[in-house]
């Protein structure tokens, strides 16, 4: 347990021969129960889990008869749905708050606890790691992964309606018990980019989600390789977020409950793809005449599609939240210590204020790293 909460860590493994049993055998002290997934591997992954499962398990006494549970499906389904499993096996079970840790051994079980605190104390139902909370946490990442993680990011905000989020792709996530009964997991996307449809997923259920500042490392294993096909990724992600952003509009303000922000999503859009195509269609005609009334129909869209995003940011800036444990360490260090020299100060009612620093201005963005998916 930690914090009065029981613990669960998910671990999806697709041909992760040589680095699940580290995974495994470097389960933090307070973890209950560790669903760890073969996710139709192809190479020895299943005989690691199994072999490590039974030996931390015959050494286990605690809250449940096994801390391991291996579960094993027959086809590769993707890194989501493996961690959909685990989410699934978790809720049945009614454990408290889930984790994830990648089945590749390259992310710390040290840093779960970070992201297990604002779910114990309250402030978020889900949390999941951002690499860009301050200015020069992102300066050792690789270019092209900046790039891609901004944009990506950028697009999920878009599709999950988390307007303060970044870093969308980030592998350090846990979820409470009670976003997981409210959010449909089921439905969850199974591909790489899981975490962006799930994302949402949790915006529909209205689950506050925390970005808790990281900073960025790739100190990759010797031997270890990502699965990411990037000629298939963009494309199935690309269409991925589009069905997801429809997906979310429908369910929040037309089925949950009506709001103008839907319509005014759709005006938007058509018009904008009706000038788009109407403009181009003149430009090939050599139709001058229509070409203006093309372009003003793009812009009216594109203004009313910016217009319904600044509605939709308003609606949701309350389910956003930017956490850095080092910063708020350090003000309620500062906050203590003025507190102790100035207790007429506290006698009289006043709040001592302290200057925490650059902790104190939190930024709400952040990006992805694709190899922080866990596969």
């Amino acid at each position: 347990m930690y914090r009065d909460m029981t613990i669960a860590v998910v671990v999806p493994a697709y041909n992760e021969e040589g680095f699940v049993g580290r995974v495994i055998e470097d389960l933090p002290a307070f973890v209950d129960r560790a669903y760890v997934i073969d996710d139709g591997s192809t190479d020895d992954t299943w005989a690691e889990i199994t072999e490590y499962a039974a030996r931390k398990n015959a050494a286990h006494d605690g809250r449940y008869e096994d801390l391991v549970v291996p579960i094993q499906h027959e086809e590769n389904r993707g890194v989501g749905g493996a961690i959909k499993t685990g989410y699934q096996r978790a809720l049945a079970e009614g454990v408290e708050a889930t984790a994830v840790l990648g089945g590749d051994d390259q992310m710390d079980p040290r840093e779960l606890e970070k992201y297990l605190d604002p779910i114990a104390d309250g402030v978020a139902g889900y949390t999941k790691g951002n690499r860009f909370v301050r200015a020069g946490d992102w300066a050792h990442m690789p270019r092209f992964r900046l790039v891609g993680n901004v944009v990506l990011s950028l697009l999920t905000k878009v599709a999950s309606g988390y307007w303060g989020s970044m870093d969308s792709q980030n592998g350090y996530t846990a979820i409470s018990l009670d976003a997981l009964e409210r959010t449909d997991i089921d439905g969850m996307y199974e591909y790489y980019g899981y975490c962006n449809n799930l994302l949402a997923r949790l915006n529909a259920a209205d689950v506050v989600v925390a970005d808790v500042r990281r900073q960025t490392e790739y100190a990759y294993q010797d031997g270890w390789k990502s699965h990411i096909d990037y000629k298939e990724y963009v494309p199935r992600v690309s269409k991925m977020l589009f069905e997801t952003f429809l997906w979310r509009i429908n369910r929040k303000y037309l089925v949950k409950s009506y709001d103008p922000l839907a319509p005014l999503y759709g005006v938007g859009m058509a018009s904008m793809a009706a000038g788009v195509l109407g403009y181009l269609n003149s430009v090939v005609r050599k139709d001058g005449e229509d070409a203006g009334s093309w372009f003003l129909a793009t812009l009216v869209g594109a203004l009313a599609f910016l217009y319904a995003t600044l509605r939709d940011l308003e609606d949701n800036e309350d389910l956003n939240v930017v956490i850095d444990p080092e910063a708020d360490a350090a003000r309620e260090r500062a906050e203590d210590g003025l507190a102790t020299e100035s207790p007429r100060a506290a006698a009289d009612g006043g709040e001592p204020v302290s200057d925490a620093g650059d902790g104190d201005e939190l930024a709400a963005d952040a990006s992805d790293d694709t190899a922080g998916e866990t596969r």
